[in-house]
């Protein structure tokens, strides 16, 4: 049997980063299974449903690198094909139409909750055999069995029992003529020959009902594994308000996709004590036999660890790409100032995220036009204006711009003035960065480049004077 797995999201909003794990468990197992993944985009809630989250969607889908194998198939282009089974089941038998009023419904409901038995559809129209007259709306239910069970096999829950004089005869087709969701989800694996569905545990219970359709159809169901959901770091549902729950978020916030696909296997799955991942080892490792049958919770510190680890490790000129849209909130335009990638290679020990990265590199890329108060205050006095005068006439005559000869200067000053390298270094690093804080000064100002640095030197050695009334 070729393993072949879906990944089909309703476009109502944005990607969910719970999505994003089941689209991530069933991308793996098809792919080492050298099987077949498949987009497919659940649109049939036309009221609720956009083309703009379904372009949030595919976004996520491509910033994690989720290549699909086919699809997007959309149901909306396939209500010919559900009509067609509704009307396949109608003819045999195994569906019905149903004339009961919303009204009648509604009253059967309340007096089952008064009697506190379970609410469920009373089967009324169930023998009638009557078809819609012209003008005359119905919806279509499907005949589930009366008697018996159903069971999951389910490859994470374990083996889940139904019984079917629990499950009421589920409407397929609204009075419209509109397919119902879990008769669209059992058309579409069915005909798509899905093996394999790895989804949220909130679908488990309509999985008895879809395992009756696609029998009922002569069609074996596929293998099921229903995963638990995500919760927030305080343990409750994952919303919005309580975390970030858009895998683009995650991406907005400055973390890489290579560090969420690694946060998100981890998420329920593991692998001995093994923390890091790449893809490659995801697939050639992963198994739903191994998923863990309990919520796991969100540990953005987790997260914020893998991130600073790959902004190490990966090669800098591919994290500068991801960069350059955060350098860019800060209007800054790369081609105005150092490498991307250079900057990538100085910082990543001191973020650890992007966006963190982006915010802590303005000053390579524009001249400080104040100082932190505090930092001037102790670094900026009128004992610093010749050491800052020396540097700068040394570091002008400097023949190669590079770290170590930046460093050479740095040490002679501090050498001929007989003082420590704090009085020499941090002046400077004031004075071409604003603040008291950077990469070791050799690195920053080969990265800042020598005429900025020369001019914010020119700029804090005329500060010191206004300060001194000169």
């Amino acid at each position: 049997m070729k393993v072949k797995t879906r990944f089909a999201p309703s476009p109502t909003g944005y990607l969910h980063i719970g999505g994003a794990r089941t689209a991530l468990f069933s991308y793996l197992y098809a792919r080492r299974h050298g099987g077949t993944f498949v987009l497919r985009i659940e649109d049939t809630d036309l009221e609720r449903s956009t083309r703009e989250a379904v372009n949030a969607i595919l976004e996520g889908m491509s910033w994690l690198g989720l290549e699909y194998d086919e699809g997007p198939f959309y149901q909306t282009q396939r209500f010919d094909r559900y009509k067609e089974v509704i009307q396949q089941l109608l003819k045999e038998g195994k569906a019905y139409y149903c004339f009961c009023s919303k009204e009648r419904l509604e009253k059967l409901r309340e007096e089952q909750m008064a009697q506190k038995i379970k609410p469920r559809y009373d089967a009324c129209c169930r023998d009638l055999g009557r078809v819609p007259q012209p003008g005359e709306e119905a919806v279509v239910r499907f005949k589930n069995p009366v008697d018996g069970e159903v069971v999951v096999e389910d490859r994470v829950k374990g083996r889940v029992v139904f019984q079917n004089t629990e499950l009421d005869d589920l409407i397929i087709a609204r009075g419209d003529g509109t397919p119902t969701y879990n008769f669209t989800v059992v058309v579409d694996d069915m005909d798509m020959e899905i093996t394999h569905v790895i989804r949220g545990d909130d679908h488990l219970n309509n999985t008895p009902r879809q395992m009756n359709i696609l029998r009922a159809l002569g069609v074996e169901p596929p293998v099921y594994a229903h995963v638990p959901m995500i919760l927030d770091e305080q343990g409750k549902k994952l919303s919005k308000r309580t975390g970030a729950a858009s895998v683009m978020e995650y991406r907005d916030m400055g973390y890489l996709p290579e560090a969420v696909l690694n946060y998100l296997v981890r998420l329920g799955w593991s692998h001995g004590d093994q923390e890091i991942f790449s893809l490659d080892e995801m697939i050639s490792l992963f198994d739903i036999e191994d998923l863990n049958g309990a919520a796991s919770s969100l540990n953005l510190s987790k997260l914020a660890w893998l991130n600073q680890h790959y902004m190490r490790t990966l090669d800098p000129q591919y994290v500068a790409r991801h960069l350059r849209p955060h350098l860019a909130k800060f209007d800054i335009d790369p081609a105005e100032g150092p490498a991307p990638e250079r900057v990538v290679q100085v910082m990543a020990d001191r973020a650890k995220t992007l966006a963190e990265m982006a915010a802590a590199s303005v000053f390579f890329y524009k001249e400080p036009q104040e100082y932190d108060e505090k930092a001037a205050r102790k670094n900026l006095g009128a004992d610093a204006r010749a050491v800052l005068a020396e540097l700068r006439q040394r570091l002008a005559a400097v023949e190669e711009w590079v770290a170590p000869a930046i460093h050479d200067v740095v040490n002679a000053v501090a050498e001929s003035g007989g003082l420590g390298m704090g009085k020499v270094a941090q002046p400077l690093r004031v004075a071409v960065c604003g603040g008291p804080v950077s990469p070791p000064i050799d690195v920053t100002l080969e990265v800042v480049g020598r005429e900025s640095t020369l001019r914010r030197i020119d700029r804090a050695i005329a500060y010191i004077d206004a300060q001194q009334g000169v």
